[in-house]
Protein backbone atom coordinates (compact mmCIF):
# COMPACT_ATOMS: atom_id res chain seq x y z
CA UNK A 1 0.00 0.00 0.00
CA UNK A 2 2.74 2.58 0.53
CA UNK A 3 4.21 2.15 -2.43
CA UNK A 4 1.06 2.25 -4.30
CA UNK A 5 0.39 5.44 -2.68
CA UNK A 6 3.77 7.37 -3.39
CA UNK A 7 3.33 6.07 -7.00
CA UNK A 8 -0.01 7.67 -6.62
CA UNK A 9 1.40 11.10 -5.24
CA UNK A 10 3.82 11.23 -7.93
CA UNK A 11 1.88 10.72 -10.74
CA UNK A 12 -0.85 13.81 -9.45
CA UNK A 13 2.59 15.46 -8.76
CA UNK A 14 3.93 14.73 -12.45
CA UNK A 15 0.73 15.60 -13.73
CA UNK A 16 0.45 18.84 -12.08
CA UNK A 17 4.24 19.76 -13.44
CA UNK A 18 3.13 19.16 -16.68
CA UNK A 19 -0.17 21.27 -16.71
CA UNK A 20 2.04 23.99 -15.26
CA UNK A 21 4.57 23.62 -17.61
CA UNK A 22 1.99 23.61 -20.41
CA UNK A 23 0.11 26.85 -18.97
CA UNK A 24 3.43 28.70 -18.97
CA UNK A 25 4.48 27.61 -22.37
CA UNK A 26 0.93 28.21 -23.15
CA UNK A 27 1.10 31.85 -22.17
CA UNK A 28 4.68 32.21 -22.97
CA UNK A 29 3.53 31.25 -26.97
CA UNK A 30 0.64 33.76 -26.86
CA UNK A 31 2.40 36.29 -25.09
CA UNK A 32 4.68 36.04 -28.39
CA UNK A 33 1.84 36.01 -30.38
CA UNK A 34 0.83 39.50 -29.00
CA UNK A 35 4.15 41.17 -29.42
CA UNK A 36 4.61 40.13 -32.59
CA UNK A 37 1.35 40.66 -33.92
CA UNK A 38 1.99 44.52 -32.16
CA UNK A 39 5.09 44.74 -33.80
CA UNK A 40 3.85 43.96 -37.40
CA UNK A 41 0.94 46.79 -37.07
CA UNK A 42 3.49 49.13 -35.38
CA UNK A 43 6.08 48.57 -38.57
CA UNK A 44 2.84 49.23 -40.72
CA UNK A 45 1.89 52.75 -38.88
CA UNK A 46 4.80 53.67 -39.41
CA UNK A 47 4.59 53.30 -43.51
CA UNK A 48 1.11 55.22 -42.84
CA UNK A 49 3.01 58.08 -41.00
CA UNK A 50 4.99 58.59 -43.85
CA UNK A 51 1.87 59.37 -46.10
CA UNK A 52 -0.06 61.23 -43.51
CA UNK A 53 3.54 63.96 -43.43
CA UNK A 54 3.90 63.60 -47.01
CA UNK A 55 3.28 67.58 -48.56
CA UNK A 56 0.20 66.05 -50.39
CA UNK A 57 -1.71 65.25 -47.05
CA UNK A 58 -0.11 67.48 -44.41
CA UNK A 59 -0.26 70.62 -46.54
CA UNK A 60 -3.97 70.69 -45.63
CA UNK A 61 -3.73 69.10 -42.17
CA UNK A 62 -2.11 71.76 -40.63
CA UNK A 63 -1.67 73.74 -37.49
CA UNK A 64 -1.94 77.17 -38.92
CA UNK A 65 -4.73 79.55 -40.22
CA UNK A 66 -4.21 79.19 -43.54
CA UNK A 67 -2.95 76.22 -46.34
CA UNK A 68 0.27 75.32 -47.32
CA UNK A 69 1.09 74.87 -50.80
CA UNK A 70 4.20 72.63 -52.52
CA UNK A 71 6.75 70.23 -51.71
CA UNK A 72 8.07 72.66 -49.47
CA UNK A 73 5.21 73.86 -47.72
CA UNK A 74 5.02 77.58 -48.50
CA UNK A 75 1.95 79.36 -47.13
CA UNK A 76 -0.86 79.81 -49.79
CA UNK A 77 -0.74 82.57 -51.79
CA UNK A 78 -3.36 85.49 -51.33
CA UNK A 79 -3.23 85.59 -47.90
CA UNK A 80 -5.97 82.45 -48.02
CA UNK A 81 -7.24 82.08 -44.42
CA UNK A 82 -9.29 78.76 -42.98
CA UNK A 83 -12.15 80.50 -42.18
CA UNK A 84 -15.04 79.17 -39.65
CA UNK A 85 -15.42 75.92 -41.07
CA UNK A 86 -11.99 75.49 -43.16
CA UNK A 87 -13.32 76.28 -46.55
CA UNK A 88 -12.36 79.76 -46.11
CA UNK A 89 -14.10 82.90 -45.73
CA UNK A 90 -16.41 84.63 -48.16
CA UNK A 91 -15.46 86.04 -51.57
CA UNK A 92 -12.03 83.99 -50.98
CA UNK A 93 -13.25 80.58 -50.26
CA UNK A 94 -11.57 76.93 -50.96
CA UNK A 95 -13.82 75.99 -53.91
CA UNK A 96 -13.84 79.43 -55.86
CA UNK A 97 -10.41 78.35 -57.34
CA UNK A 98 -10.31 74.60 -56.35
CA UNK A 99 -12.69 72.84 -58.55
CA UNK A 100 -14.26 69.54 -58.41
CA UNK A 101 -10.97 68.55 -60.78
CA UNK A 102 -7.43 69.34 -61.35
CA UNK A 103 -7.35 72.17 -63.67
CA UNK A 104 -3.73 71.59 -65.66
CA UNK A 105 -4.65 74.04 -67.76
CA UNK A 106 -3.58 77.06 -65.06
CA UNK A 107 -2.28 74.45 -62.51
CA UNK A 108 -4.67 74.30 -59.61
CA UNK A 109 -5.23 71.03 -58.28
CA UNK A 110 -8.77 69.98 -57.23
CA UNK A 111 -11.16 67.52 -55.79
CA UNK A 112 -14.53 67.45 -54.13
CA UNK A 113 -15.30 69.66 -51.23
CA UNK A 114 -12.18 71.02 -51.40
CA UNK A 115 -11.08 72.55 -47.19
CA UNK A 116 -8.54 72.35 -44.94
CA UNK A 117 -9.07 69.48 -41.96
CA UNK A 118 -10.20 70.56 -38.66
CA UNK A 119 -7.64 71.36 -35.81
CA UNK A 120 -8.16 68.29 -34.38
CA UNK A 121 -6.25 66.73 -37.28
CA UNK A 122 -3.37 69.04 -37.19
CA UNK A 123 -0.21 67.05 -38.43
CA UNK A 124 2.25 69.03 -37.65
CA UNK A 125 3.25 71.80 -35.14
CA UNK A 126 2.77 75.45 -34.49
CA UNK A 127 6.01 75.57 -36.23
CA UNK A 128 5.35 73.29 -39.16
CA UNK A 129 7.07 70.32 -38.34
CA UNK A 130 5.18 67.48 -38.61
CA UNK A 131 4.13 65.86 -35.34
CA UNK A 132 6.14 62.90 -33.80
CA UNK A 133 4.47 59.43 -34.83
CA UNK A 134 3.55 58.51 -31.55
CA UNK A 135 1.01 61.36 -31.43
CA UNK A 136 -0.44 61.28 -34.91
CA UNK A 137 -1.18 58.03 -34.37
CA UNK A 138 -2.82 58.84 -30.77
CA UNK A 139 -4.91 61.58 -32.77
CA UNK A 140 -5.93 59.71 -35.34
CA UNK A 141 -7.10 56.44 -33.62
CA UNK A 142 -9.14 59.11 -30.91
CA UNK A 143 -12.65 59.04 -32.12
CA UNK A 144 -13.54 62.41 -29.97
CA UNK A 145 -10.89 64.19 -32.75
CA UNK A 146 -11.06 61.78 -35.84
CA UNK A 147 -14.77 62.87 -36.29
CA UNK A 148 -15.99 59.67 -34.82
CA UNK A 149 -14.27 57.19 -36.76
CA UNK A 150 -13.85 53.62 -35.84
CA UNK A 151 -10.57 51.58 -36.85
CA UNK A 152 -12.66 49.97 -39.52
CA UNK A 153 -13.72 53.21 -40.77
CA UNK A 154 -10.33 54.83 -41.09
CA UNK A 155 -9.54 52.05 -43.39
CA UNK A 156 -12.53 52.58 -45.31
CA UNK A 157 -11.44 56.66 -45.01
CA UNK A 158 -7.84 55.58 -46.33
CA UNK A 159 -9.58 53.55 -49.12
CA UNK A 160 -12.53 55.43 -50.39
CA UNK A 161 -11.97 59.39 -49.26
CA UNK A 162 -12.12 61.53 -52.48
CA UNK A 163 -9.64 64.11 -51.36
CA UNK A 164 -7.72 60.58 -50.59
CA UNK A 165 -7.26 59.49 -53.86
CA UNK A 166 -6.06 62.88 -54.66
CA UNK A 167 -2.78 62.50 -53.15
CA UNK A 168 -1.74 60.28 -55.78
CA UNK A 169 -3.56 62.10 -58.48
CA UNK A 170 -2.85 65.77 -57.65
CA UNK A 171 -2.18 66.97 -61.01
CA UNK A 172 0.36 69.61 -62.79
CA UNK A 173 1.95 72.40 -61.10
CA UNK A 174 1.77 75.65 -63.22
CA UNK A 175 4.99 75.57 -64.54
CA UNK A 176 3.33 71.75 -66.14
CA UNK A 177 5.80 69.65 -64.24
CA UNK A 178 4.09 66.78 -62.14
CA UNK A 179 3.13 67.05 -58.34
CA UNK A 180 4.87 64.45 -56.41
CA UNK A 181 3.02 61.83 -54.67
CA UNK A 182 3.46 59.93 -51.52
CA UNK A 183 6.26 57.33 -50.96
CA UNK A 184 3.94 54.48 -51.16
CA UNK A 185 1.12 53.91 -53.75
CA UNK A 186 -2.88 53.99 -53.01
CA UNK A 187 -2.75 50.58 -52.74
CA UNK A 188 0.26 50.00 -50.05
CA UNK A 189 -1.07 52.55 -48.42
CA UNK A 190 -4.42 50.68 -47.76
CA UNK A 191 -2.78 47.81 -47.05
CA UNK A 192 -0.36 49.14 -44.30
CA UNK A 193 -3.68 50.46 -42.92
CA UNK A 194 -5.08 47.09 -43.15
CA UNK A 195 -2.61 45.93 -41.38
CA UNK A 196 -2.26 48.32 -38.68
CA UNK A 197 -6.19 47.73 -38.20
CA UNK A 198 -5.90 44.11 -37.74
CA UNK A 199 -3.13 44.59 -35.26
CA UNK A 200 -5.92 46.82 -33.34
CA UNK A 201 -3.87 50.30 -34.26
CA UNK A 202 -1.35 50.15 -31.81
CA UNK A 203 0.08 53.15 -31.26
CA UNK A 204 4.16 53.66 -30.46
CA UNK A 205 4.88 54.98 -26.95
CA UNK A 206 5.52 58.30 -26.40
CA UNK A 207 9.41 59.69 -25.82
Amino acid sequence: MPRTRTAGLLCVTLFAAFGAWAFLSGARVEARRVADKRAEGLAAWEQVYTVLTHPRCINCHTATNYPQQGDERRRHFANVVRGPDGRGVPALNCAGCHQKANADSTGVPGGPDWHLAPLSMRWQDENDRPLPSAAVCQQVTDPKRNGQMSAQALLKHNAEAELVLWAWEPGRRPDGSERATPPLTHAEFVAATRRWVEAGTPCPSVK
